[in-house]
């Protein structure tokens, strides 16, 4: 196969898996929609509608984009590396700049329509509940695609990674896009849509403008915009350093600019702790995750005595990773509620968030360039040109793993912020934690992440067995791959899979609520984002860190590629592989889906 034919059958793949899920999503969205304007009232209905459309539309231009710009990135690598990073970065700007401009667009359309916020939350929940869909569906697609052709062409095979000889290769690149494009973009997009209306909700509490928060929102979409020409009109410099400086350079204008829309210098100050908040993780998810760094390299160290150390050393950095991104999270709270209350750790979510036009874009960036080394290899172009697009996928690990930092931390913000909301709706004072009813609720609640984490986990290599199996039985077979029979196999597997995960998120609060009461399900709320958030960062963390390694020792370090340590590294990415880019990026989609949907029935109980 050419470039050509490579980039069209991952494009035609990805297209595919989106048009199946989509007309499983559209069936779930017309009786929730039906329920809503049944049990709570048509505004709600109509904005759940929109947002899920808007959510769902974001993961198409999403798709369409990466999928067309992977080849455009192969052919600027062979001008140079400069050119193919403008490239990959160019296709992440559409997808930032999109998500950002339909979010502020379908919150604005929404507001003026029915004019009160809390009938806004209904877009939340549409946003939401296709994230979580679209999250789970990516994920398990991606990774069960992934780990089947590791284990079969690495492992058992000992050929490259992206050897056209391997039937799964083209699956694995569809997943680089369904999970990281269409997945991560529908997952910020209602990060970003819930963090506004929150705070929006919440400015009579204050006794400021509704649209505050908008107008924030509008002066962090600009600032992106400064930082993604500014990365584009770049000459020189390392791929790394060169989307760093667009993405602190709109950090810094989004704060100037801030300055002077909020007028109260207190609430100026809660939004820069939630900016700041945001750059620290960022920071830290970076030195736990990037191959440059001690803590990857040590675990690529590990794999030199073999899968089981380098296992138990990247579950311990995992581990241990949480502590700066809690405390961080914790500081940012406790000092934008100083100022500003409720509200002001809201806004807090709206600053972390307020620059996610280029935080996205870079994000977005990574499975562009994945798809591009992946086309270079199978193509077999010249050494050159695969060491360019190798370079930039390594460097897209890193982002990918800073953009799951950010989706974790400002979902535990806006989360705490929605169930705050719910207890106002609901009428709930005061939540004894010594209560019955309240402890069985924040058990339940405390539960939860690690059940859907179990399903969505075993849903991946369920999933993976079926392309294992398929990959093992054309390698005896011998002949030309048959690259659709596979990617067929796990679209239908993921599709099949995604279901059970997404009914449990949106049919537990209903149940708890309606069950045990309202002040149970305040306890759930509390218990799920506890133990959401911290498994949420573990298993970024580790994922990143578990991938990074193996390509610290696929440079050349530890013995390099086709060596045991690479291949004990190997079965450590393969764990991994669920982690970071499955399990725990839906994790902070579901605290905040259970909480917004608490908030939805909270008039109901």
């Amino acid at each position: 196969m050419n470039q050509q034919e490579i980039a069209t059958a991952i494009r035609q793949g990805a297209m595919a898996f989106l048009h199946q899920e989509y007309k499983i999503l559209s069936i779930f969205v017309i009786l929730v929609g039906v329920l809503l304007f049944w049990l709570v009232s048509l505004g709600t209905a109509v904005c759940f509608v929109l947002g899920a459309l808007l959510s769902a539309l974001t993961g198409n231009l999403g798709m369409r984009t990466a999928t067309r710009y992977n080849l455009k990135t192969v052919e600027a690598a062979k001008i140079g590396l400069l050119p193919a990073l403008k490239s990959a970065f160019r296709a992440g700007s559409i997808m930032g700049l999109s998500v950002v401009i339909l979010g502020i667009s379908g919150i604005v359309v929404s507001y003026l329509i029915f004019k009160d916020p809390n009938t806004v939350y209904g877009f939340g929940f549409g946003a939401s509940a296709i994230a979580l869909f679209a999250r789970v569906g990516g994920g398990i697609y991606t990774k069960a695609a992934d780990v089947g052709a590791d284990l079969v062409g690495k492992v058992e095979k000992g050929i490259p990674e992206d050897d056209p000889r391997n039937p799964a290769v083209i699956a694995d690149n569809v997943g680089d896009n369904v999970g990281d494009v269409a997945g991560m973009g529908a997952d910020l997009f209602e990060s970003y849509s819930d963090a506004i209306i929150a705070a929006m909700a919440l400015t009579l509490l204050a006794g400021v403008s509704v649209w505050q928060p908008i107008i924030l929102a509008i002066v962090g979409l600009a600032a992106s915009i400064i930082g993604i020409l500014f990365i584009n009109f770049r000459k020189k410099g390392e791929p790394h350093k060169i989307m760093n400086s667009g993405i602190y350079l709109a950090a810094i204008l989004f704060a100037v600019f801030a300055y002077f829309v909020v007028s109260d210098q207190r609430i100026y100050l809660a939004v820069l702790s939630g900016l700041l908040a945001g750059v620290i993780i960022g920071q830290i998810t970076e030195l736990y995750t990037s191959g440059k760094y001690p803590p990857a390299q040590k675990l690529a160290k590990a794999a030199q005595t073999g899968s089981g150390t380098n296992i138990i050393s990247g579950l311990a950095l995992g581990m241990m990773s949480t502590i700066i991104p809690v405390l961080t999270v914790s500081g940012a709270i406790y000092l934008a509620f100083y100022l500003a209350g409720i509200y002001g750790v809201a806004l807090s979510a709206v600053g972390m968030l307020a620059t996610l036009g280029i935080t996205l874009a870079a994000d977005t960036y990574g499975p562009v360039a994945d798809n591009a080394q992946g086309i270079a290899e199978m193509a077999g172009l010249g050494k050159e040109v695969r060491e360019r697009t190798e370079e930039l996928d390594a460097v897209g690990n890193t982002t990918a793993a800073i953009g799951k930092g950010f989706a974790i931390a400002s979902a535990g913000l806006t989360a705490l912020v929605l169930a705050v909301s719910f207890s106002q709706v609901a009428k709930i004072d005061i939540v004894n934690l010594l209560e019955p009813l309240v402890v069985i609720g924040l058990l339940l609640g405390a539960l939860l992440p690690f059940v859907f984490s179990s399903i969505s986990m075993s849903a991946v290599g369920k999933s993976a067995q079926s392309v294992i199996e398929e990959s093992r039985r054309q390698f005896l077979k011998g002949g030309i791959p048959d690259y659709a029979k596979v990617v067929s196999i796990v679209t239908r597997a993921a599709l099949r899979q995604m279901i059970i995960p997404g009914v449990l998120a949106v049919s537990s609060p209903v149940l708890v609520g309606l069950v045990l009461g309202k002040a149970a399900l305040a306890g759930m709320l509390l218990g799920a984002i506890a133990t959401g958030f911290l498994l949420a960062v573990m298993m970024a963390n580790a994922g990143g860190a578990w991938d990074n390694a193996k390509k610290y020792i696929e440079a050349g370090n530890l013995g390099g590629k086709g060596s045991e340590t690479h291949k004990a590294a190997v079965v450590g990415d393969t764990v991994g592989d669920p982690f970071k880019d499955t399990a725990g990026p839906s994790l902070n989609i579901l605290i905040k889906l259970m909480s917004i949907v608490a908030l939805i029935i909270a008039t109901l109980l």
